[in-house]
């Protein structure tokens, strides 16, 4: 039997036919038929191009709909997909490509040359480059190649995809996804989101992460429904396409963003079934306040790279603000002491290290056992890194990663709960908690704020509200007022940046 992940989706494709899979507003749409025969001449294009099942085709190009096909082709032909960010240097990608070796390397149009020397440095990589207009040279080795109508057959257990993590513990890690990972991923999204082929997503996600490709592509796929691909978010984008839509995939700066907006109202969302958040945590005065202005509970849920999506609020039932939700189908997760080499887990309510285990949960890090053995335990439980507990309704909450956890003067202090308060804060927009180094208690508590256009709040007015509130070692001793929060493409706040820009500023 073939395990290869794009039999399903081929499956699905086939029988959807003639009925959308991608639209834009350029019109380089695509039909389900075309789709699949398009996969067919790029796996085609890159067999000539010399990859082989289990090679890596690493790519950094500009959200499109043959992006995506090149993705299908890549999984057709038995390769392993590496998407890069867009925004990555050189440097960086010099990093990439020499730790993965792929067999090419699909660039912009306008980064060939710099990329052709990168990867010459490496190996002497293939490199081909694709554009945003069905444009670039694998474009056009895909019109003069053989289309490679069968599918390479592929073990459960073989790679799909390599996905880089962020490095911001040190260098950036390989996480190796098999079929059986993103395929049995897919199948519990379809089923817990309630998708079918009637569904038309607004995608406005990148599609180097795990979020806009994985999540959004593959549940599509999965469930023969069509989606509105957007280069990019924009406001005014987003409320024409509400009303031709019925769900979207979001992370919290886009709803954020459409709460600023006066065209946020019930009559705006009345066609849409579903808005989703992830990738980074959705605060419960976002919830609160997009469910106020449009009847819509945002359903928020839990993933990382290393794992595709772990819990989810549920589709019905009640969706509880800071909150991830529970276990998908098939996912288990234990709550063990951060402290403790036996796993062991802790009881209900308690916070600890959230471990997850099942289907979904990758194969290991790309060339670095070690570390693999560190994360993924012998009995198949991955150690997140995130600090979470179990509530008593048994919805996971998130209070922060483990790296991120404060010690001052020998006590934990999880900075979701100090930034929980500080947000509620009348003037202030948003609010992330530090540790920085301090002579006395190890670490002190510092807090980096935003505040409100027009707003002048000073430092007593952010801590004293918190003396009755938080323990005394929970309590902010500095306050820093900064312009907006430092986050990565997915909307993450950069903490290690705000550590190392404060580091050497604490007036104890």
């Amino acid at each position: 039997m073939n395990h290869n992940l794009f039999a399903t989706f081929a499956t699905r494709m086939d029988e959807r036919g003639a009925a959308p899979f991608i639209t834009t507003s350029e019109g380089a749409d695509y039909s389900y038929s075309e789709a699949l025969a398009m996969s067919a001449r790029l796996a085609g294009a890159l067999h000539e191009q010399g990859v082989q099942p289990g090679d890596r085709v690493a790519v950094q190009v500009d959200k499109s709909p043959e992006a995506i096909l090149l993705y299908l082709a890549c999984l057709r032909v038995g390769g392993v997909y590496l998407p890069l960010n867009i925004g990555y240097t050189s440097e960086e990608i010099r990093y990439f490509l020499g730790d993965a070796e792929p067999a090419l390397f699909v660039c912009r149009p306008a980064s060939l040359e710099e990329a052709r020397t990168v990867a010459a440095e490496c190996g002497n990589i293939r490199v081909k480059t694709l554009g945003t207009a069905a444009d670039g040279s694998l474009m056009q080795a895909a019109s003069q190649a053989t289309p490679l109508d069968e599918i390479l057959p592929r073990d459960p257990d073989d790679l799909a995809a390599i996905l880089y993590t962020s490095g911001t513990t040190g260098r950036s890690k390989g996480a190796m996804l098999t079929h059986r990972n993103l395929g049995s991923n897919a199948a519990s999204l379809v089923e817990a989101w309630r998708f079918t082929e009637r569904d038309r997503l607004i995608h406005a996600l990148p599609i180097f992460h795990t979020h806009g490709l994985f999540v959004a592509c593959n549940v599509i796929l999965r469930s023969g429904a069509s989606m509105r691909l957007l280069p990019k978010f924009d406001v005014d984008v987003i409320f024409e396409e509400l009303l031709q839509s019925t769900t979207m995939m979001g992370v919290p700066t886009f709803y954020t963003r459409l709460l600023q907006d006066p065209r946020l109202t019930r009559e705006a969302c009345a066609g849409m079934r579903l808005f989703t958040s992830g990738s980074a945590p959705l605060t419960a005065e976002t919830h609160q306040a997009f469910e106020a202005a449009t009847g819509h509970a945002i359903l928020e849920r839990y993933g990382m790279t290393e794992t595709n999506m772990n819990t989810s609020n549920p589709y019905d039932g009640d969706r509880i603000a800071g909150t991830v939700g529970m276990p998908l189908p098939g996912v288990e997760i234990r709550i063990t002491s951060r402290d403790s080499d036996n796993h062991a887990a802790l009881p209900q309510g308690e916070i600890g290290m959230l471990e997850v285990r099942g289907p979904n949960v990758f194969k290991g890090y790309w060339r670095m056992p070690e570390k693999t053995r560190e994360e993924l335990l012998d009995d198949g439980f991955f150690i997140t890194g995130d600090l979470a507990l179990v509530d008593e309704r048994g919805y996971v909450q998130i209070v922060g990663r483990d790296k991120d956890l404060v010690i001052s003067g020998g006590y934990n202090v999880y900075p979701k709960e100090v930034e929980g308060y500080i947000d509620e804060l009348e003037g202030v927009v948003e609010s992330a908690v530090i540790g920085l180094p301090h002579p006395d208690l190890g670490e002190g508590v510092a807090a980096v704020v935003v505040v409100h256009d027009g707003a002048r709040l000073s430092e007593a007015e952010i801590i004293q509200p918190l003396q009755d509130r938080l323990a005394r070692y929970k309590q902010p001793r500095q306050v820093f007022f900064v312009d907006s929060l430092p986050r990565n493409t997915m909307g993450k706040v950069q903490k290690n940046q705000l550590r190392e820009q404060f580091r050497d500023t604490w007036q104890p």
